[in-house]
């Protein structure tokens, strides 16, 4: 596929590629074999025009929440989130399901410096974003809707809904052919 990319020319489309094959390495061996220098490919990352560092954020976040690097998570999180452009509309709301993810996973391990009010914030928001998401795209959503909401039960102790849920969502992916998303 990079031969292709380097056939067409397209630099933008070629960052973005290696980008993706950094996340897959990452996820893969913990970046053991990783091979490209991100900075130096993304360009300026204080440039908040710069899209290709928006959709870096977004992938060091994806990485540091499978990674188990909950503080990295949120930081690169909360940034992905303040942009802005149009384009970034699936992404976010993908972002803003990991995004709850990780605010669970502050509450469950009680980290300090981290505000549980801000974090229990953050999860309803997420909460409120993928009811909506599912509404409109229920094939696609309703499972992480029904596992945030599942985590969410489970952590205020109430271990029958959360079961109920645990069981709805994995339901929900197989229904939707998301076999990698069944529990």
């Amino acid at each position: 596929y990079l031969h292709l990319l380097k056939t067409f020319k397209s630099a933008k489309i070629y960052s973005n590629i290696l980008i993706y094959r950094e996340t897959v390495t990452v996820l893969i061996d913990k970046g053991d074999a990783t091979s490209i220098q991100e900075k130096n490919l993304c360009g300026d990352l204080d440039d908040p025009s710069n899209k290709l560092r928006d959709g870096l954020f977004c992938h060091r976040a994806i990485r540091a929440y499978w990674s188990g690097y909950t503080e990295r998570c949120k930081h690169y999180s909360e940034k992905y989130m303040s942009i802005s452009w149009p384009e970034a509309r699936f992404m976010k709301l993908q972002m803003e399901f990991y995004h709850g993810l990780n605010s669970l996973d502050i509450l469950k391990k009680k980290l300090r410096g981290f505000s549980s009010v801000k974090c229990k914030e953050a999860l309803s928001t997420s909460i409120s974003v993928m009811r909506n998401a599912a509404a409109h795209s229920d094939w696609n959503y309703a499972n992480k809707l029904c596992l945030l909401v599942a985590e969410q039960q489970s952590l205020y102790c109430d271990h029958l809904n959360a079961i109920k849920l645990y069981d709805a969502s994995i339901e929900s992916a197989r229904k939707s052919g998301f076999i990698h998303e069944q529990g």
